[in-house]
């Protein structure tokens, strides 16, 4: 039976090898449950779905207080340092079908560091493999997530500043998916900062969405 004060939120991460997306996936669970680390290779070599604690009274809906659990599938970085395009597409698509083949996908967050200009056939690669996987409805169910955003910080950018200095390349995808972006800083912010502030900003998203998903079979 579903629980009408309980909210499960499913969440796939995209994204070149090193772009913070293991980093992020454990922000936004609030563990450390993905290994994340350095490396001059691709590190994460197959998908895994891990779930949050429960987070009580995080908003409300119908006047009730709804308590918010979050379920984040960690992919491989494309392009991959060891797999190929084809290997690593399957098994993105095998794991989308079997955690998400019904309950529904609600948002595939795109993981892009903020220090890397984005432009390149290799830094694109990624929003094509989103865009198979997903289908034609792939706009209306991502985002993009921009790591290491203290950086910009650092340069002397503001956030309007810096998308607004954009390549036409990223200019142009922010338009195709409704400007669905978010930043992520870690200095000066607690991971609890950090992880309440990203999740606020991707209930935004789904709301807006009226918590639609988009299913495989």
């Amino acid at each position: 039976m579903t629980d009408p004060n309980k909210v499960i939120i499913n969440l796939a991460l995209f994204g070149m090898t090193q772009s913070g997306k293991s980093s992020a996936g454990n922000i936004l669970l609030g563990s450390t449950d993905f290994h994340s680390s350095f490396a001059p290779c691709s590190v994460t070599t197959c998908c895994s779905l891990r779930r949050s604690c429960h987070l009580h009274s995080f908003m409300r809906r119908g006047g009730r207080e709804v308590t918010l659990q979050v379920q984040v599938l960690d992919t491989p970085g494309y392009p991959h340092s060891k797999l190929s395009k084809k290997h690593v597409k399957q098994e993105v698509k095998e794991a989308l079908t079997h955690h998400f083949g019904q309950e529904g996908l609600h948002l595939a967050l795109l993981v892009q560091r903020a220090d890397v200009p984005f432009c390149g056939q290799e830094l694109t690669d990624p929003v094509q493999m989103i865009q198979e996987l997903l289908g034609h409805a792939w706009t209306n169910y991502t985002a993009i997530l921009f790591t290491h955003a203290e950086k910009i910080e650092e340069a002397g950018f503001t956030e309007d500043k810096y998308l607004h200095e954009a390549s036409d390349t990223l200019t142009t995808l922010l338009n195709s998916i409704q400007h669905k972006y978010i930043f992520q800083y870690k200095k000066g912010k607690s991971l609890n900062e950090q992880r309440m502030k990203i999740l606020e900003r991707i209930m935004e998203f789904i709301k807006k969405n009226c918590y639609q998903v988009l299913t495989f079979k």
